[in-house]
């Protein structure tokens, strides 16, 4: 479907999830025939993390960590041929003490098709809906619709993975099919985004009293396909937004605002693609009067990215993935220079090899070798202490995955 952190059900936040699931249960549902609509699938991925140096995901350095694990369940069902509802709960652990691995909900749905024939689709979804961000971003969960174990980690972080996942409100997309063969889809969405205890951490506020509260942003994204998904190119921006609220009495209130651009390519051949794509991503956070905890900073991130299919049910792949922090100060010596922290901490260069093999279309193996040049990337809940990292250090990641 169009994900997310763990929120109480009383929040502020939940309540178009609430309603979604409310009219979930509308007496329409009780139609004749409903129940055939009915659709329920789930998954379950495991893997095992390996490093030389740094730990990602669990103590991986210290022979290596199975902490990593998702599992999720979803299900849809039509109350009316135009009306669609839908849900997934996800259970996640990377790493940490396994809290974020509490069942909640990825996405919760009401999607109403006003229109739709064979030229275009109009829609409307309200509730928890999954962010249209870059290729992958809806999907990243489910290890069977990603080309890797790990996304590329300058697109999609893990480490304030939170942010960019899913927002509670509603979007509204068309799809529109033109006749030279290709079709334009545009989504557009307004809601609360998730601003979880992993973008509190990046933030480096997770010591401070007080709240990090998500206010309304929007996200939209245009995409392109051509001949049956031949070619494929997207652009996909956001206006996400969040507050923190001080508990410390004296101290001032801040706003945290991210402004990303990603634009995104993809060439699809009968047994092999290529894939890239590059973002320019402004980060501010000002209001404090301690003028140490404001800034605004403007990164880069790209990737470019080979999968080979062969023998039916195998794919390997190659990929060179980048990250900066600040574009100003790309190897990060300014930041060390004004006691920010050691330079390797503002930028990620990652050489990426991997191997899938699909045993059967429920049954996927895999594994993949990441030599890293820097810890920009790296989960703060599993090296709090960025003095302690290595710059350069490797990873060995294997991985099995279900689904039903």
């Amino acid at each position: 479907m169009r994900e997310s952190k763990s929120l109480p059900w009383s929040s502020r936040r939940s309540r178009p999830v609430l309603l979604a699931l409310a009219l979930a249960w509308a007496p329409t549902t009780l139609a004749e025939g409903v129940m055939d609509t009915l659709q329920v699938h789930g998954f379950l991925s495991q893997a095992l993390v390996i490093t030389d140096h740094n730990d990602f995901f669990g103590p991986s350095s210290s022979g290596g960590s199975l902490k990593y694990t998702e599992i999720g369940a979803n299900a849809s069902i039509r109350p009316r041929h135009d009306v669609l509802v839908a849900a997934q709960v996800l259970s996640r652990r990377a790493g940490g003490d396994g809290s974020d691995a509490r069942p909640a909900l990825d996405y919760g749905v009401v999607d109403y098709q006003p229109f739709s024939d064979q030229r275009r689709t109009l829609g409307i979804q309200v509730g928890r809906f999954k962010n249209p961000f870059g290729f992958y971003n809806q999907t990243r969960d489910v290890a069977f619709t990603r080309p890797s174990i790990l996304l590329p980690q300058s697109i999609y972080f893990d480490r304030t993975r939170s942010l960019g996942l899913a927002a509670d409100g509603l979007t509204v997309y068309h799809e529109e099919r033109i006749p030279t063969g290709g079709i334009i889809r545009t989504q557009v969405g307004v809601g609360d985004i998730q601003a979880g205890d992993d973008l509190r951490r990046t933030m480096r506020l997770e010591n401070t009293p007080g709240s990090l509260e998500p206010r309304r942003s929007a996200i939209g994204q245009v995409r392109y396909e051509h001949d049956g998904g031949r070619m494929v190119a997207a652009l996909s921006t956001a206006s996400a937004r969040a507050r923190f609220e001080s508990g410390t009495p004296g101290m001032s209130d801040g706003s945290f605002h991210f402004r990303p651009w990603i634009l995104s390519l993809q060439y699809n051949a009968e047994l092999w693609s290529l894939t890239g794509e590059y973002a320019v991503r402004n980060s501010t956070l000002d209001g404090f009067a301690n003028p140490f905890m404001n800034f605004d900073v403007t990164g880069e991130s790209w990737y470019v990215q080979y999968t080979r299919r062969f023998h039916d049910d195998w794919q390997w792949l190659v990929r060179y993935d980048s990250l900066v922090n600040n574009r100003d100060d790309r190897s990060g010596r300014a930041f060390e220079a004004m006691g920010g922290g050691p330079a390797h901490t503002q930028y990620a260069k990652d050489i990426t090899l991997g191997l899938q093999w699909s045993v059967t279309p429920r049954v996927l193996v895999a594994a993949e070798y990441h030599h890293i040049d820097g810890t920009a990337w790296l989960p703060l809940q599993d090296e709090p202490d960025p003095t302690q990292t290595r710059r350069r250090w490797n990873m060995v990641l294997f991985q099995l995955s279900l689904r039903f």
